[in-house]
């Protein structure tokens, strides 16, 4: 009963819970009103707004109406597809969600755990870059029996992205480099490292006229979990376990407490004996493998070839899933499962009703600013704080170090 209490107590007073619902609706509010002006038929009802208001009004209402219901199509359940009965048609776009979903997990994952041991991993892109390239190369270029291909394909993909993370931490702490400049570095290496690869014969696929890579053997994909006609992939169960992993790994394990009091206080655990330079590639390396894994799943698992944009924005789009998710294991999953769902839900929004797909790349942005400003969302509805809701305020010391 006290936990519950607890808990009650801290919605009704601000908590972090009721402060990211908040948000979550302020910005679905906002992205109502861009979904409006852009619309239009609420553009040509303005023009004459003074002689019948009501015009422009029904017709804004009607264009926030399709673009959320389009959303929703196409993240969650689309009545028009179901109705043909098929597996495809029903679960569609719950399975473009995980897809989408799946990495941003991954990518998430390795943010948040970077930034509890007290340092900011922007360098997801060359990370999964890496990844990709690893596992791709042995997915098309090695040829092994069915399991042993794919495992040894998935752990070429986590050595990749631990390696190029590892040496952001290597860096740290024999040098003191910044870890936010040497991951900016090291995404550029990694993705003109791509651009030379896939002009390279034997990488790139014949008659090698196009940048794009020799295509993975069926027996190094990851295996589809609801069949051949839809995306999703066991690179979703990878993610959960990775979540869980992570999880085990800062509440129950020696080393995750190391790091979190390295992240908490770096004069404090050297005190109590700590190698914070340790830690710094400890962590590095375990991050950049997550990012590995974010790009095993889409080599081996979305999609079946290496192009330049294999990261697809991931790396980036991590940091904000870790935001969201307060670089908690838990969080994370939800957040990533929110990005997926917005991913998906987009394409429908901008294919069936010609909203632009940027919208929702601008709720996104508008969610993590009202997350990342709690003060704010307390200020619109007057909400008092309680220690329960000064999570943000953590978050947002932690982040600047």
């Amino acid at each position: 009963m006290t936990r519950w209490s607890e808990r009650w107590s801290g919605l009704r007073g601000g908590g972090t819970v009721l402060v990211t619902a908040l948000a979550f609706l302020v910005a679905m509010v906002i992205g109502a009103v861009l979904i409006a002006v852009a619309d239009p038929d609420t553009q040509a009802a303005s023009t004459y707004f003074f002689s019948y208001p009501w015009d422009t009004f029904s017709a804004a209402g009607r264009a926030v109406v399709a673009g959320y219901r389009a959303l929703f199509e196409g993240a969650v359940f689309n009545p028009n597809t179901a109705a043909n009965g098929t597996l495809a048609g029903i679960l569609g776009p719950i399975s473009e969600t995980l897809v989408n979903a799946t990495p941003l997990i991954l990518g998430g994952l390795a943010v948040g755990l970077a930034f509890r041991a007290g340092l900011f991993n922007i360098g997801g892109q060359g990370q999964i870059v890496m990844g990709a390239i690893c596992a791709g190369y042995v997915g098309f270029a090695w040829h092994l029996p069915v399991v042993a291909h794919l495992v040894v394909a998935v752990v070429a993909g986590i050595v990749g992205g631990g390696f190029w993370g590892g040496l952001t931490g290597w860096l740290k702490a024999r040098t003191g480099a910044h870890e936010v400049i040497t991951t900016i570095m090291l995404n550029y290496v990694a993705v003109y490292l791509l651009a030379f690869l896939l002009s390279v014969k034997g990488f790139q696929r014949p008659p090698y006229g196009q940048a794009i890579s020799n295509v993975v053997e069926p027996n190094a994909r990851l295996p589809h979990l609801l069949g051949g006609d839809l995306r999703l992939h066991a690179g979703l169960i990878v993610a959960l376990l990775a979540a869980y992993a992570v999880h085990w790994l800062l509440t129950r394990s020696t080393l995750g407490f190391q790091l979190r009091a390295v992240g908490a206080n770096q004069s404090a655990a050297r005190t109590a004996g700590m190698s914070v330079e340790r830690s710094y590639v400890v962590v590095m390396v375990l991050s950049g493998a997550l990012c590995g894994l974010a790009g095993v799943s889409q080599i081996l698992g979305t999609n079946s070839a290496i192009t330049g944009d294999i990261d697809a924005g991931i790396g980036f789009d991590a940091i904000t899933v870790a935001l969201l998710g307060r670089a908690k294991a838990g969080g994370i999953v939800w957040a990533g499962l929110l990005f997926g769902a917005l991913h998906a839900g987009g394409v429908q929004m901008q294919s069936s009703t010609g909203t632009p797909v940027d919208l929702v790349v601008v709720v996104q942005s508008l969610i993590v600013l009202f997350i990342a400003a709690p003060a704010l969302v307390r200020a619109i509805f007057r909400i008092r704080a309680t220690s329960a809701g000064v999570g943000g305020q953590q978050l947002a010391k932690g982040w600047n170090g």
